[in-house]
């Protein structure tokens, strides 16, 4: 492993630890996102920080406030890397009055205001808002059962794209089709469509998207490492469309996945391999920020492929802390 990785993990498993100490009260499937969000921005976590944001927060919403939700660490961990919190804050409220004005409330219609605020200037967040909803509804129109909240975030990403709204959505089903014959779940297929569809600026076509994204699969495969094909999915996307080969994609994603596996937290009691796996692929992806198959690309640099990222893993965050509350509860 290089040095430039290594001293990336070693920053992410630094900074989990902190997490854990600052947000022991909240759910642990939010640990290695908040620290991967910290890592990924050449950050170092601290629990007086995180706790000043947390007061912040509470300071200007209401204890119902979606904002205070599952996501909440999530929320307040990006807060803890603007150097105005407050005034972060503000503008990531100001974004999600905007959006609730088309979208229903969710607990993803304040990570998306908080992960795209800053991509957007202010004057412009009711047109971006507008947009996302038209952009949302092709979506909703094409897949009507599969289409659900957590699929605003992407809806919002997409609505930066120069491309028409019509094409957004044809670059998405393109991608949609060509990957539906190779993995089973619907669901983290759109997903995955929709975090290629953020690339259709560049000069590489939805097919070799595709196409390279099925091809780092296998090689993943081939090299013992099975990657997950639910939730996990959308991760993959972003790995795909780095600016390296699929072979030296496939090495950093070993060498960061073996140094995982000797860490706490990541043994045979703690997350399991395809948790490992996504969490080694933000890593991977964060150390490659600001780099894609094409530079000139205009709807996604290295921000928003990491804000996909991101995005991803706490989707999948919030949807494990759903199903063990949702097994705790049968259980009783």
């Amino acid at each position: 492993m290089r040095e430039s990785l290594r001293e990336l993990c070693e920053l992410f498993i630094d900074n989990r630890e902190v997490v854990k100490k600052a947000f022991s009260m909240e759910n642990s499937y939010f640990y290695p996102v908040c620290a991967a969000i910290i890592t990924e921005n050449g950050g170092v976590a601290d629990v007086e920080r995180l706790k000043e944001c947390r007061a912040t927060l509470k300071s200007k919403t209401g204890v119902f406030s979606n904002f205070r939700g599952a996501a909440v660490s999530s929320i307040i961990t990006m807060l803890s890397l603007d150097c105005d919190p407050e005034g972060r804050l503000d503008r990531a409220l100001a974004f999600h009055k905007e959006l609730r004005e088309h979208f229903y409330s969710s607990e993803y219609l304040p990570v998306a205001a908080m992960m795209l605020s800053e991509a957007v200037e202010p004057e412009n967040y009711p047109t971006v808002s507008l947009r996302a909803r038209k952009i949302y509804d092709l979506m909703k129109s094409e897949h009507p059962f599969l289409t659900s909240s957590e699929d605003s975030v992407f809806a919002v990403m997409l609505a930066l794209s120069s491309l028409s709204d019509d094409e957004v959505i044809r670059q998405t089903e393109i991608c949609y089709n060509a990957l539906r014959e190779r993995f089973k779940s619907r669901n983290a297929v759109q997903s995955l469509s929709h975090v290629l569809a953020l690339y259709s600026d560049s000069s590489y076509t939805a097919a070799d998207r595709c196409r390279n994204t099925i091809a780092l699969y296998d090689a993943l495969r081939e090299k013992g490492m099975k990657y997950g094909t639910e939730y996990e999915l959308a991760t993959l996307g972003t790995l795909a469309m780095l600016d390296c080969s699929i072979d030296e994609t496939v090495a950093d994603l070993e060498a960061v996945d073996a140094f995982l596996s000797e860490q706490k937290g990541y043994g045979f009691f703690g997350a399991s391999r395809k948790e490992r796996l996504m969490h080694a692929a933000m890593i991977v992806v964060g150390e490659h920020s600001g780099e894609t198959h094409d530079m000139n690309a205009t709807a996604i640099g290295g921000t928003i492929a990491m804000i996909a990222a991101q995005h991803a893993a706490t989707c999948a965050a919030i949807m494990s802390a759903s199903a063990a509350a949702s097994a705790a509860s049968a259980a009783r």
